[in-house]
């Protein structure tokens, strides 16, 4: 592993970064995706079928690509982190964060002792070469680039608090759940989620934190990218894929 997570990197500087959501679970269309050069790409643990060694063989197939991975888990388990780490991730997207408490023992299962309480077997880990990169373990946790979704209600309010966590990256917030949990379910769009939306760009970069977002259509994309969110994914592989072989044969039946 090189010692400098060039992703990590570019968040700190604020530099605007263009994302992918990869949730067909397959390596081959992973490197397919990973052509388009993305600035990176989320293999996603939550919502997608995937289990360590699909997402494994997702960054095995990403290893060459310029476009970082980021693998989101299902929920924040410091097991789950443990092997996600250890099998070569470097840049992790945790859902469901309600509490600054929460953060802080996510910072921690991320980080070796004594700064945290990630488990040690780096003769046996990928993430180490398996033992052949004798400094793994001196620079493992400086790393390590923990993003944190806030989306409910809950994490709402106490969002600035969970945003100056330190060790915490960056804050991503999730529309679709978001809204259910203000009442909107279904309805990501609802003045309502747009101006919480709106606030929480504000609110994270307050705290010195860069915030993160997906967008499933360009206009909502541009529109977050003027509210100040600077690492925004901008399309799914399942919906593209949905959409183009739907909208495919309707010209054809039309």
């Amino acid at each position: 592993m090189p010692a400098e997570n060039l992703f990590k990197t570019a968040l700190a500087r604020g530099d605007t970064l263009y994302g992918f959501w990869l949730a067909l679970a397959d390596p081959y269309s992973a490197e397919v995706c990973a052509g388009a050069g993305f600035d990176w790409l989320v293999v996603d643990g939550e919502h997608a079928p995937n289990d360590l060694r699909s997402i494994l063989a997702q960054l095995q197939a990403l290893a060459s690509s310029p476009s970082a991975p980021v693998v989101r888990l299902p929920v924040g388990d410091p097991v789950l982190i443990k092997q996600t780490l250890d099998i070569g991730a470097r840049n992790l997207l945790i859902p469901m964060v309600e509490s600054a408490a929460q953060a802080r023992e996510l910072v921690a299962a991320t980080r070796y002792p004594p700064q945290g309480s990630r488990g040690v077997a780096s003769a046996l880990v990928r993430a180490s070469g398996f033992g052949r990169d004798a400094g793994y373990l001196q620079r493992a946790n400086e790393g390590v680039c923990l993003l944190v979704q806030v989306e409910s209600a809950t994490g709402l309010e106490v969002l600035d608090d969970i945003a100056a966590v330190e060790g915490v990256d960056g804050v991503f917030i999730g529309p679709a759940d978001l809204a259910a949990s203000l009442g909107h379910l279904g309805q990501p769009a609802h003045p309502d989620v747009q101006q919480a939306i709106r606030e929480a760009a504000s609110r994270i970069r307050g705290a010195g934190k860069v915030a993160g977002i997906l967008a499933t259509d360009e206009g909502a994309a541009r529109r977050y990218l003027d509210w100040g969110y600077t690492f925004v994914a901008v399309g799914v592989d399942v919906l593209l894929l949905s959409r183009a072989s739907t909208e495919l044969l309707a010209r054809f039946r039309g």
